[in-house]
């Protein structure tokens, strides 16, 4: 047992956790922390703005699926770190973010840069610690990661007031933590899994709608297994793309408000509905009343909260979605159940022919289209690219003309829809995953919100790119006003924007433009070849919508389709 600082504490503790990474910025009350971190081999990524420290390790724990780490200062360093933690614990990603505070006598007394963080991050993390003697800072560590990854994941934050990190305790590593009133059900009750499996046997028209939670639970092989199993058309939320391999013959497209014209419809006329790892929220349900009425739903989750919350179910499922569906595909072998595809196929036809009569399409002539731009870049990228997204029109039409086999390939701001999410996430997957290729599809107006993370990306030679369908416009928003709000386009018009080639150039990366559709192609042979960052600016279509489109309040079948 040692005696060691509160500092030194931290630094043992997040070597015990097996962190090789941290993204943060410097400030006074954490200047003790910054220091010892420089003594080990733990690297620092230093960004630009703490928001996008808080971005970073959200990209990076997506990418890697493991728990991402920050580290900023107090006052308002701690308060940029907001945005970042509320889009995590929407989207149930496993961060830890350690921020400083003034010293623990000043607490209270309006000190130079004290924010009562703990308060006001109460209700976007999954739990969070003020520690008020160094004596309790390894214990508490240890807690935030275990409470970070384990059941429903989430963000943790952890607040350090100075003379905590300052101050001296015995250290020694402490034994896996165990938290008695915390105890998430990981292994599904049989009796469930048997009333699931009777549904499935008496199911003519199934559908299997996935959601974020299959990713996170590392259940992807199971679900194919299981989908094979049934011979079941498969759906998903933004959250759930990849879970499925999108070039599957049973794949339908994303579900919901941008879903496909067969997604929606099958969710319609389905008489089971098997929700694995998803929260049934209103970008994907539209008009709750609407939603499925004539199927019956079996609905798994870690999270037993979530069950029931939005949608009524037949048959709740409370468990990980992986151990689930190793049950249920047990199940299915044990009882010897098999769909052929004989059995499926009117219904299988039916959604064939909801895919060839109205499939996603656009018409590309003389303007460049930003769903061209994506399909060319997942021809260039035979898929294999990690696709980080701002968000907004780039967003669906990412998740729409991009298609992903593989889980932890796309990541996006989800639940919260967080503007300036992109880049800096982009910057975190590349850290994670230094092998593979990484790119931020943006919006102009959103790729602003964080544009100076593109400094970082060059500091640590991270060649992240960066292709912006660039309408001049904040284009979901224009959307709605064109649709909505007869043309009236106030507070939406970007004409007079940078020139982001010019801009790039400035911070030392590879700017590059296409204004042409003959000069997409090049552009983004180009920059995804180059050896460094690379910022790709493509003058799109001012007014293109994404389509279909389901209005707000009504039903998934009643999508707008142009």
């Amino acid at each position: 047992m040692k005696t060691m600082t509160g500092a030194q504490i931290i630094m043992a503790v997040l070597k015990e956790e097996c962190v090789d990474t941290i993204f943060g910025f410097p400030g006074g009350v954490v200047i003790d922390i910054f220091d010892e971190l420089s003594r080990t081999d733990i690297q620092h990524i230093l960004v630009r703005h703490e928001q996008g420290a808080a971005h970073a390790a959200d990209g990076y724990a997506r990418a890697k699926s493991t728990v991402g780490v920050c580290l900023v200062t107090s006052g308002p360093g701690a308060t940029n770190t907001v945005s970042g933690l509320a889009s995590a614990y929407m989207d149930s990603i496993p961060v830890v973010v350690m921020t400083g505070q003034v010293p623990t006598a000043l607490i209270g007394n309006d000190a130079f840069q004290e924010v009562d963080i703990v308060g006001i991050t109460r209700p976007c993390t999954k739990h969070n610690y003020l520690v008020k003697r160094t004596e309790d800072l390894a214990g508490i560590l240890k807690e935030a990661f275990h409470v970070a990854r384990s059941g429903r994941p989430g963000p943790v934050l952890v607040d350090l007031p100075k003379d905590v990190t300052q101050g001296k305790a015995k250290y020694e590593p402490l034994p896996e933590c165990r938290i008695p009133s915390y105890n998430p059900t990981y292994e599904p009750n049989m009796k469930q899994l048997n009333r699931a499996i009777r549904l499935i046997k008496e199911s003519e028209k199934p559908v299997i709608f996935t959601g974020g939670g299959v990713i996170l639970s590392g259940a992807h092989k199971e679900l194919t297994k299981f989908a094979k199993k049934l011979n079941a058309p498969v759906t998903a939320s933004l959250m759930g793309l990849g879970g499925f391999p999108g070039t599957h013959p049973l794949w339908m497209g994303m579900l919901g408000m941008h879903g496909t014209y067969r997604a929606n419809m099958a969710i319609g006329a389905c008489d089971l509905l098997i929700g694995i790892g998803v929260r049934f929220d209103d970008r994907v349900t539209g008009k709750v009343s609407t939603f499925a009425p004539n199927a019956k739903i079996i609905h798994v989750d870690i999270d037993p909260t979530s069950i029931k919350k939005n949608i009524p179910v037949t048959v709740p499922i409370v468990g990980d979605c992986r151990a689930a569906l190793k049950g249920l595909n047990r199940l299915l072998d044990e009882e010897k159940v098999k769909f052929t595809k004989k059995s499926r196929k009117p219904w299988l036809d039916r959604i064939e022919k909801w895919k060839s009569t109205t499939p996603l399409r656009y018409e590309q002539k003389d303007v460049i289209k930003p769903q061209y731009v994506i399909e060319k870049l997942y021809e260039l990228t035979k898929g294999k690219a990690i696709i980080t997204t701002e968000v907004g029109q780039n967003q669906m039409w990412a998740a729409q003309y991009y298609h992903f086999d593989s889980p932890n390939r796309f990541i996006t701001s989800g639940g919260l829809g967080c503007m300036g999410f992109g880049l800096p996430a982009a910057i975190g997957a590349q850290v994670a995953c230094p092998s593979e290729l990484v790119v931020d599809v943006a919006g102009d107006g959103s790729i602003q919100m964080n544009i100076q993370e593109l400094a970082t990306a060059v500091q640590y030679k991270l060649p992240v790119k960066v292709v912006i369908l660039n309408n001049r416009y904040l284009g979901m928003v224009r959307q709605w006003q064109e649709l909505f709000y007869e043309r009236r386009y106030a507070a939406t018009d970007l004409e007079h924007g940078p020139d982001f080639a010019k801009l790039a150039e400035a911070y030392g990366a590879l700017g590059l433009k296409a204004t042409k559709p003959q000069e997409v192609v090049p552009v983004l042979e180009r920059g995804l070849k180059s050896p460094g960052p690379a910022m790709m600016d493509f003058w799109v279509a001012r007014e293109e919508g994404v389509y279909p489109m389901v209005p707000a309040g009504a039903s998934t079948t009643e999508m707008l389709l142009a």
